[in-house]
């Protein structure tokens, strides 16, 4: 388990004057824009305007901070007024935000069509939480499952032994070697991003 800090993290400004992302964690580690599997990234919102198209990767974009927003996807209005709520949409489309009372803050995903795929769960109290090795009934699990907290703390570990413990924007990244399943306890919200290699198309 790898404890990611969000004291430190880098902001980029964006090109439009918009806001500012700080990046979470990427496949592979240090990847650039054109070489990225998956990046999680946070991105702080301040004013209306349009995104920057991504063709062939995948975004789900959840508030997790502020009054919400509405996305215009390819002309299609979508409200998203509350926090907590994931919501995916292609990265090539046309998409224009819309701060709804202020400034947002946003937990972004984005996944390279063909090479990653992943679920946004949003988690209040516990739950277990296990890369690779698979559910209980021997299903296949994540790749790799990255935490942020997103409002309070959260603590991950096992019961009675060492727990990390994540303060607001912390993230924690498992990967396949952590095969044993880890305690996830919040008094706030976490997201639990579950990060696999996108299955291979079928001919």
């Amino acid at each position: 388990m790898r404890i990611l800090r969000a004291e430190g993290r880098a902001a980029a400004p964006w090109s439009n004057g918009g806001g500012v992302t700080r990046e979470v964690a990427v496949q592979p580690p240090g990847a650039g824009w054109d070489t990225f599997a998956w990046r999680v990234s946070l991105a702080d919102v301040t004013r209306d305007g349009p995104y920057s198209p991504l063709p062939g990767v995948r975004r789900i974009l959840t508030v997790v901070d502020g009054a919400g927003l509405e996305l215009t996807v390819d002309g299609t209005p979508q409200l998203l007024p509350e926090r907590y709520r994931p919501f995916a949409f292609p990265g090539g489309a046309a998409t224009d935000s819309r701060l709804l009372d202020g400034p947002v803050v946003n937990l972004n995903v984005m996944l390279r069509e063909g090479r990653a795929a992943a679920t946004v769960e949003m988690v209040r109290g516990s739950r277990a939480v296990r890369p690779a090795d698979g559910s209980a009934d021997g299903a296949a699990g994540p790749d790799e499952v990255l935490v942020v907290a997103v409002e309070g703390r959260t603590r991950l570990g096992a019961p009675g032994g060492h727990q990390a413990q994540l303060e607001r924007f912390d993230a924690a990244l498992l990967t396949a070697p952590d095969a044993a399943a880890v305690g996830l306890w919040t008094d706030g919200t976490a997201a639990v991003i579950a990060l696999s290699a996108a299955a291979p198309a079928r001919p």
